[in-house]
């Protein structure tokens, strides 16, 4: 018998279904090693600003005290988030659809990035203090140069 028109755009579609599958999952794994990098970067930012935090005069033992809370509250949640998709990406005893595991990967990836963006925020709040107090003293050269030169700046 010949094919009608009918039974030819439907086999197009039937054969476009696998790769778009494929594609979907290509695109959630992209968005894990995303995810799994965004964390690495969140860590990074706190281990160098914290050090450098450390070495400031401008800030009093209890300040610091309480900048560290920050940061550890910041990371703290950023790990239950990538918990969060480890249950998710590894074989559990939850019984997601593809699509459901997809949208968990996905906003698991917005929340990261969100706490990424909050790490960077908090970072440059505690700078500006330690910048402003070293105004009043005139001595921002310190400052500028204890976290990094103008090129290198990104407070």
């Amino acid at each position: 018998l010949p094919k009608t028109h009918r039974s030819n755009t439907a086999g197009r579609w039937m054969l476009s279904l696998p790769l778009k599958a494929v594609h979907d999952v290509v695109k959630g794994g992209i968005k894990v090693k995303k995810s799994i990098e965004l964390v690495a970067e969140i860590s990074e930012i706190y281990v160098r600003n914290y050090q450098n935090m450390l070495a400031d005069p401008n800030y009093t033992p209890d300040e610091l005290t309480a900048i560290s809370a920050g940061y550890a509250k910041l990371l703290s949640e950023s790990a239950d988030v990538l918990q969060d998709l480890k249950n998710v990406v590894n074989v559990t005893g939850m019984s997601l659809t593809d699509a459901e595991r997809l949208a968990v990967i996905n906003n698991a990836y917005k929340s990261l990035l969100n706490y990424r963006n909050l790490v960077n925020y908090y970072t440059r709040k505690n700078i500006s203090v330690s910048y402003l107090r070293a105004k009043k003293k005139n001595d921002t050269d310190r400052v500028l140069a204890l976290y990094g030169s103008a090129d290198e700046r990104y407070w």
